[in-house]
Formats: structure tokens, C-alpha cells, sequence
């Protein structure tokens, strides 16, 4: 069994302790929002994403603790289970990634189906008008898809504009019931925009972040894969001995006298 170059050894290791470093920080932030959501509601629609980060984090740990034993103790057989489960996870999150940049053009129409039906407002339930408000306090805009002309006569103060308003304000008609809360003469700044283009930036913006974590993932356990390989074909290479070639005139008393006799007695 050949010898296994220290550097690479080292990397390797490095490798494998940066990942399992990120699998624990994933397997406490799932385990923090299971436990922050288990009482909620809506927990069934986010359980499949919980079980996802559950199997890649738990996985990914088993693997790491597979390889470094592997490589300290010269196991070839678990160096090479862990290159077949790496690759295999390799592949599995090549194939998240993609569909996620293959739905992110569908991603806007699926936003703006999904609040189409809280419009109108009037006939929208109160859980969506508390959404609604969240929404536009958030993000500081009011409506969704036609600005305050969604809210009809009973505009939202959560619409109102704040001092440090980073986005455009207009003022609101004089018509509208915000003038029957508020007794002034001037006018009354609202948030100009609707709200669906800010949220679909953000969730676009929220999509590339992640779908960028799992590319940075991916290139992490490839090379983690790739310095797996190498140590292995290092630990298989035959290593060099010298040969040994027997000489006849090697042989006892064919050695010549540094000593007179006379020097001796």
C-alpha cells in the first residue's frame, strides 16, 4: 500500500471538517424550526422541506464521519462508500438546482395567482387583510396590483407613509375613509407602489441566494470527492523497494587487513 502525500491528507481533512461543520449549523437551524413551528398551523406544508434538510444534514454527517475515519485509519473500502454516497448526493442536489433555476420564471405567475384571489379586499378574510397589512408595512407599498385603488374607499393605514419612506408616496384621495380617521387639511402621503413587484423581487432575490448556497455545496463535496479519489490512488500506487542482487564476491573473509601484525602484538 502506497504512502499518501501529506498535503492532500490535510486538505481532505480540512474539506471534510468544513463540511461537517455546515451539516451540524443545518441539522440545529432544522431542528430550531421544527420545534419553532410544531404548534403552527401550516406545519404540514413545511414538513417535507424540514424532512429534506433533515436527510441531506444527518446523510452528509454520516459520510463525513465515514471518510475521515477512512482516510486515518487506510480503509479502502470506506474511502470508496463515501465517494459513491458523495457522488450520489452531488448529483441529487445538481437536480434541486436546476429545477430551481427552471421555476424561477414561474415563480412571479405563481405569486401574483396566489394573492389574485384576496382581491377584492372587501370580500377577502381577515386573516388575508392581516397579511395583506404585514405585507405592506414590510415592504412599504399599499395594494397589490393596482396600489391603493385596490383598497377602494377603505384605504389601510397600514398604507401610510412613514418619515424615512424609501419608496414614492402620493397623496390620497379625499374621498377615501383615511380623511374621516385623520382630521387635517393637508394632504395625507400614501405608498405610491403596488405590492406584488416588491414581493417577487424578493422572492426572486430570496431563490437566487439559495440556489447559490447549493451551487457553493456542491463545488464544496465535489472537491471533497475529487481529494478522496486522489488519496485513494495514492494508497493503491505499489510502492517502490530496492532490489536486492546477490554478488559472489560478497562472502565472509574477502576483506583486506587495515593492520600490519607487527602493529597488533
Amino acid at each position: 500500500m502506497g504512502t499518501v502525500n501529506a498535503c492532500v491528507k490535510r486538505g481532505f481533512i480540512t474539506v471534510e471538517s468544513i463540511i461537517a461543520i455546515l451539516s451540524g449549523l443545518l441539522l440545529a437551524i432544522t431542528l430550531f424550526s421544527h420545534g419553532n413551528f410544531h404548534e403552527d398551523e401550516e406545519i404540514e406544508k413545511i414538513l417535507p422541506g424540514l424532512q429534506v434538510m433533515y436527510a441531506t444534514s444527518i446523510i452528509t454527517i454520516l459520510l463525513v464521519t465515514t471518510g475521515l475515519y477512512g482516510v486515518c485509519k487506510r480503509k479502502k473500502f470506506m474511502l470508496i462508500f463515501y465517494i459513491v454516497g458523495m457522488t450520489l448526493s452531488c448529483m441529487a442536489l445538481s437536480v434541486v438546482d436546476i429545477q430551481g433555476v427552471a421555476v424561477r420564471g414561474e415563480l412571479i405567475e405563481d405569486i401574483k395567482h396566489h394573492y389574485s384571489s384576496v382581491i377584492p379586499f372587501s370580500n377577502a378574510s381577515k386573516e388575508d387583510i392581516e397579511g395583506v397589512n404585514e405585507l405592506q408595512t414590510e415592504l412599504q407599498c399599499c395594494g397589490l396590483f393596482q396600489g391603493y385603488q385596490d383598497w377602494g374607499y377603505n384605504i389601510s393605514e397600514s398604507c401610510l407613509c412613514v418619515e424615512d419612506a424609501v419608496h414614492p408616496c402620493v397623496a390620497a384621495p379625499r374621498n377615501s375613509s383615511l380623511f374621516e380617521t385623520t382630521k387635517t387639511d393637508g394632504p395625507i402621503m400614501i405608498y405610491k407602489e403596488p405590492c406584488i413587484s416588491y414581493l417577487a423581487e424578493h422572492a426572486l432575490f430570496a431563490l437566487d441566494v439559495l440556489l447559490g448556497i447549493i451551487l457553493g455545496t456542491i463545488l464544496l463535496w465535489v472537491s471533497s470527492v475529487v481529494l478522496c479519489v486522489v488519496i485513494l490512488c495514492q494508497m493503491n500506487r505499489k510502492q517502490d523497494t530496492p532490489v536486492v542482487v546477490y554478488s559472489p564476491e560478497a562472502k565472509a573473509g574477502n576483506y583486506a587487513v587495515l593492520l600490519d601484525e607487527a602493529a597488533l602484538t
